[in-house]
Order: structure tokens, then sequence, then C-alpha cells
């Protein structure tokens, strides 16, 4: 038998989890080197890696973009509640803890539906009464609005901010723009909204190696990664004042240090922006 499949045969797996296909959530813990994914989760990453070989960098780019701009909105706006859309499965510098260092009494409220994140998510947060998880479809912004644990801890006449990092990529369909008016539409003037997405450059230089990305992410098991190009990702920002330095690369929004070592090509394939809702 294959060292793979032998691999998979010695995986524990509990009966709620489906692993006939992978987890957009197991995939990203793979990308991170977690601990939380399965055999069928590490293959979307091995086939990444043959287009890309510095493929997990992808998301260590996204990560870090959600914790610097967790960092600025904490500290520089005054907003003490969050909504994260697309929890993830937890991690070191996870949003509420990021938040809760800087303001104490912030509330977080995460949103997934992925049995793993879920059941994860709960036990982690059992003793945080400021930071609850909702059992959601992202991409079904009524159904995250009024849900009644949202409501009950998020005050919709406060800003707020609002996350959809690394998630809207996963929607394949071509209402991108309409999920995230519905949402910003629901905040209140005076909030943030931080958005990381993978990107097409457009250029010959990159633009092949985010469509050969784009392949394998539709055609592997987990069936979703888009990448899309800027004009479609401003328009998933209608409406906000982009805050500086704009719709840029992960990378280089607010980097901790000056850039060093040069950028890898696939780190040119995501980009993220933080905008406020006048």
């Amino acid at each position: 038998m294959p060292a793979a499949e032998t691999a998979a045969s010695e995986e524990v797996v509990p009966s709620y989890i489906d692993v006939s296909k992978a987890s957009v959530a197991r995939v990203y813990n793979a990308f991170l080197n977690g601990k939380d994914n399965y055999e069928i989760d590490r293959e979307v990453l091995r086939r990444i890696q043959q287009v890309a070989p510095e493929a997990t960098q992808l998301g260590w780019d996204n990560r870090e973009f959600l914790i610097r701009a967790t960092r600025f909105i904490a500290s520089q706006t005054g907003i003490t509640q969050y909504l994260d859309c697309g929890a993830g499965l937890p991690t070191a510098e996870n949003t509420h803890e990021v938040v809760q260092r800087i303001e104490p009494d912030a509330r977080v409220i995460y949103v997934d539906n992925d049995p793993v994140v879920l059941a994860h998510g709960r036990a982690l947060l059992e003793e945080n009464d400021r930071t609850h998880l909702v059992d959601a479809d992202i991409f079904r912004p009524r159904q995250v609005l009024e849900n009644e644990v949202v409501r009950k801890y998020l005050d919709f006449t406060e800003p707020m901010a609002l996350y959809q990092c690394g998630t809207m990529h996963h929607y394949t369909g071509d209402r991108y723009a309409e999920i995230m008016q519905e949402y910003i539409d629901a905040l209140p003037s005076g909030s943030y909204v931080a958005l990381s997405h993978f990107y097409d450059p457009e250029s010959d230089e990159f633009s092949a190696l985010a469509r050969r990305l784009e392949e394998v992410f539709l055609h592997s098991t987990m069936g979703s990664g888009s990448f899309r190009t800027r004009e479609q990702i401003e328009s998933m920002l209608p409406g906000l004042e982009i805050v500086s330095p704009g719709l840029v690369l992960c990378a280089e929004w607010w980097p901790d240090g000056p850039r060093v070592k040069p950028l890898a090509p696939i780190q040119r394939c995501i980009v993220g922006a933080v905008g406020r809702k006048p």
C-alpha cells in the first residue's frame, strides 16, 4: 500500500467529519502547518506545491495580514465589536486574542459552518464570555446578520469591524459583490471592513501562475479558490474609504519591518485591504 494511503488509513476520523472531500478550513490549517487536517486536505496542499513550491506562504500572508489589520483596528479606531466571517481552525494569534490584548472588553463573534471548526472553536472559547462562535453560512448574509447570537452580542447601532479574510475567493458564483454589498449595507457608519482575496495580477509574469493555482484549487476535492482581478476585488468594497496603502499585496499591507528578502511569486497572488464606511 502506498505511504499516503497507509497514513490515511491510520487516521482516526470522528463520525461527524466528511473526509470524502477536502475542507477549506482544514486545507488552510495544512497551509499553516497545523495538525487539524487529514490526508485529503494535505493532498490539496501538495498539488498546489507542484505549481508553486512556496505555496504555504499564501496561507501565511493571509494570516499575517489579518493579524496586522486587527492590531490596526483595535488600537487606532476605538472599535470594540468584531464579526469575523470564516473563523477557520484555531491557530496562534486568533482575532479575539489580538483584539482583547488591546481592548480587553471587546466582543468578537466568529462565523463558520465547518463541523471541525465548530467543535474546536467552541472548546477553545468555553471560558471566554466576550467571544462566541455561530454556525452559519457566510455566503448567505441574512443568515449571519439575523443570527440570534450575533444580534445579542453586537450592537448594530454602533461601529463594528467585519472580516472577510481568505473567504470570498471560496465563493465560486458571480454574486460576490452583491454578498459584500449586503454585509456593508448592514454596517453602521464608522465601521471597518477587512478583506483579503486570491489575486490575478493581470501581468505577463504572474497572471499565468494565478490561473494555474486557480485550476488546481477548483479541480481539487475542495472545489473552490478563485483568483479575481483588481477590478473584481474592488467591487467587493463598495462605498468604503480605503485605508492607506489601499488594496495591495497582503505582504505589503503595513509589514512589521522593512523587506529584506524578495517576494516569492505566489505572494504576488493574494491582496488585502481595510476600508471604513463613511
